[in-house]
């Protein structure tokens, strides 16, 4: 089935109404990963086939819909620094460009579209030892779930109060998102704090939850809703998300987000 973080963003951002141009590569052989990106709107004019398997992963859900995955990066890891530039041509100030850990180039990638004024929203997973050493002063947006935040932030878990400060601390000109899962999701910048309670559903599969999540939280902020309402709005479309089985399958419309 489709998934992967970036697949699942791009989908979630696109049904979520605003225009996605997909940056990705997959093996020669699966050519139905463009076909269903095409199919739930997404521009795949930036989408080439490789000669390279295709990143894929392993997933495990628990009695408590709880997922475990593991990575293969495949063609995800066949982008070089020298490529970057074409990749972004026609992208202008202000427009967003989303990033998850899943492609190599990260590091120059965030740099490069930080340079033509983007606004790049990075969501760091998998998560590893090498997000600290990435420039995360360059983001305009980080989002993290509450395990990966411990994790770069070197923490066991903290009270949010305590969490609130050491971000701001340590990212003072980044905004901050950190999901929580069942909880609900928190906003953080130099002058804001706010959370937002998840809806209470029965859960029967949280893949692609969280993509779904920042999908639709990244497609408020570019018709420039406030934070709290792209939470509000994240939150929505996750709350469907985990009552479906599956990644990219079981990630909403809008008309059902809004109806809800």
């Amino acid at each position: 089935m489709l998934g992967g973080k970036g697949a699942n963003q791009s989908i979630a951002a696109a049904k979520a109404g605003v225009p996605v141009l997909h940056i990705g590569r997959y093996g020669k052989a699966d050519s139905w990963v463009q076909d269903q990106l095409q199919d739930a709107g997404v521009d795949c004019s930036r989408v080439a086939a490789v000669d390279a398997p295709s990143g894929h992963a392993i997933i495990q859900v628990d009695a408590q819909a709880e997922n475990s995955i593991i990575l293969f990066a495949g063609a995800n890891h066949s982008f070089r620094a020298e490529e970057l530039s074409d990749l972004l041509e026609g992208a202008v100030a202000g427009d967003w460009l989303l990033l998850q850990n899943e492609c190599s180039c990260t590091a120059e990638m965030i740099s490069t579209a930080a340079a033509k004024g983007m606004q790049v929203a990075f969501n760091p997973s998998p998560m590893d030892d090498s997000v600290r050493a990435l420039p995360l002063h360059e983001l305009s947006l980080l989002v993290v779930n509450e395990i990966e935040v411990q994790q770069l932030l070197d923490c066991d878990e903290l009270e949010q109060d305590r969490l609130v400060a050491v971000l701001r601390e340590r990212l003072p000109t980044t905004r901050v998102v950190v999901t929580f899962g069942a909880k609900g999701a928190l906003w953080v910048d130099a002058d804001t704090e706010i959370f937002v309670s998840a809806l209470q559903v029965e859960a029967v599969d949280t893949t692609a939850a969280g993509d779904t999540f920042l999908g639709y939280l990244l497609a408020a902020l570019c018709q420039q809703a406030s934070p709290k309402t792209a939470l509000e709005l994240g939150c929505k479309a996750s709350s469907l998300a985990v009552q479906k089985v599956g990644a990219s399958v079981s990630i909403p419309d809008r008309t059902d987000v809004d109806q809800l």
